[in-house]
């Protein structure tokens, strides 16, 4: 047998052996990631609600579900699907939170919920979560103050309250700024651990230029 097929037989082996070493959690998460790419968030949805009923151990499956009902929040204007969807992302967020404590992707993810409301309605939602939506940065920053999605949240977020009140953006611009370079080098715990935010750091950006 020649090196080469020696080789091609070794990879070969190694792949094998690293599909059938996969978790039924495994499987299950590439196959909810695959579901959202392909047929959308709805049917990742209802696969991550499965995964997180079948693994009452493992926070993501929760975040998802949270994170997808919130990503479906930002364009609703009635207000009893915004309800229904927002109730939901909160329920699941709460499992995460039992699951993972003082966990800084969790916290993002429930300054993202807060917003929703805030966005939909920011005359009432605005002064019922917006202290709460920056203690939440301030402390999720605290905890993790390198992760790109930690940063470019806080940042985000006070680029858009500085923009509303008239103030001074440029230190939040800095800070998108920043978060890009922590994005190109961010290394996720696990395969299904959130990675989610450059592009959209990249169009706010764009706006402060």
């Amino acid at each position: 047998m020649t090196q080469i097929k020696q080789l091609i037989v070794i990879v070969a082996i190694v792949l094998t052996g690293s599909i059938q070493s996969q978790t039924d959690y495994e499987k299950a998460m590439e196959k909810a990631f695959s579901l959202w790419e392909v047929e959308g968030l709805t049917a990742a949805e209802q696969f991550f609600e499965r995964i997180a009923n079948a693994e009452p151990n493992e926070w993501l499956p929760n975040y998802y579900v949270a994170q997808i009902n919130s990503l479906k929040s930002w364009e609703e204007k009635d207000a009893n699907i915004i309800k229904a969807q927002l109730d939901k992302a909160q329920t699941f967020l709460d499992v995460a939170k039992s699951i993972s404590k003082d966990n800084p992707e969790i916290l993002v993810m429930q300054a993202h919920i807060y917003t929703n409301w805030v966005v939909f309605d920011g005359a009432f939602y605005g002064m019922k979560y917006g202290a709460t939506i920056s203690e939440l940065y301030e402390k999720a920053y605290r905890l993790a103050p390198e992760n790109p999605r930690v940063v470019f949240s806080k940042a985000d977020w006070g680029y858009g309250s500085a923009q509303y009140f008239g103030q001074d953006t440029a230190p939040y611009c800095k800070e998108i700024e920043k978060s890009l370079e922590l994005f190109a080098n961010f290394k996720p715990e696990t395969n299904f651990s959130p990675t989610w935010g450059k592009e959209r750091a990249e169009q706010v950006l764009k706006e402060c230029k």
